[in-house]
């Protein structure tokens, strides 16, 4: 790639987000980082851009700001083979035909695969998960409007008026950054704001983790923990989180993750 189109690429890349590491400029443009090193230091003499330890700085932030929440790409592989057996434990919840609403995320992003042959009337405000199933699926696909926040690939709005209120769903599941008898947690006010108004028109609320987010704390309350109707997530939840699930009155499916090809068994905790 010539040094005007990595350059054009980079100076893109830092409008989307205010710091951008050498290591992401690298994959965007396939080249060493080394050679992206000498780009950026081009880049700051010309006063392009501002050079930071280990990438750049946007020398005007971008109007969009950035949610707290975790980028897509980074959590999508991580504990994959556990998203995938509670992904295809949610989609074995629902049933031809049904409405349902599917919250931005990775775990919920699995459930996609086990959907193809569905035909589902499906509200989401995942960019990603919309994408694949109407490539990928026979779902009616509804998304919200809204900005689409390209790390999250989310698609969020703090406005009322959109397709959000003229959807009903039986069912919604979403993920969460973690889970206490407090309730379930999200680090971001825009991204609670977008799941509550998502969560007024479902009858339940299934909520998809793994056995991890039991012991992660985040700094906002979505819902107290006894508006979940459901909790999936993997046989490695400890008993102390199945006494906090049980006493809060919400049903338990736990699943055995095995190896990617391979198959998933469930199982059911009351």
């Amino acid at each position: 790639m010539h040094e005007r189109e990595r350059h054009r690429i980079i100076l893109s890349a830092i409008q989307e987000k205010p710091v951008i590491t050498v290591q992401d400029i690298a994959e965007l443009t396939e080249a060493s980082e080394a050679t992206i090193r000498r780009d950026i230091a081009a880049l700051h003499v010309q006063g392009k851009l501002r050079r930071v330890r280990g990438g750049a700085e946007a020398m005007h932030p971008p109007q969009l700001g950035n949610l707290a929440a975790r980028p897509f790409r980074v959590s999508e592989s991580v504990n994959i083979d556990k998203k995938r057996a509670i992904a295809r434990a949610a989609v074995e919840l629902c049933e031809e035909g049904d409405s349902i609403i599917i919250n931005g995320g990775t775990t919920t992003f699995q459930m996609v695969h086990f959907m193809s042959a569905r035909r589902l009337q499906v509200m989401t405000n995942s960019f990603a998960i919309a994408e694949h199933l109407v490539k990928q699926s026979k779902c009616t696909v509804t998304v919200p409007g809204g900005a689409i926040y390209r790390d999250q690939s989310l698609i969020l709005s703090p406005f009322e008026n959109d397709a959000i209120r003229n959807f009903y769903a039986r069912r919604m599941f979403v993920g969460a950054q973690g889970i206490s008898a407090l309730g379930v947690m999200e680090p971001d006010a825009l991204v609670i704001q977008s799941e509550q108004r998502l969560m007024r028109q479902a009858d339940e609320l299934i909520l998809l983790v793994d056995s991890g987010k039991f012991a992660r704390r985040s700094s906002m309350i979505l819902c107290p923990l006894e508006n979940v109707s459901t909790i999936i997530t993997d046989d490695g939840v400890t008993d102390e989180a199945v006494a906090m699930v049980e006493s809060a009155g919400v049903k338990l499916i736990t699943v055995k993750p095995v190896a990617s090809a391979g198959r998933e068994d469930t199982s059911s905790v009351a």
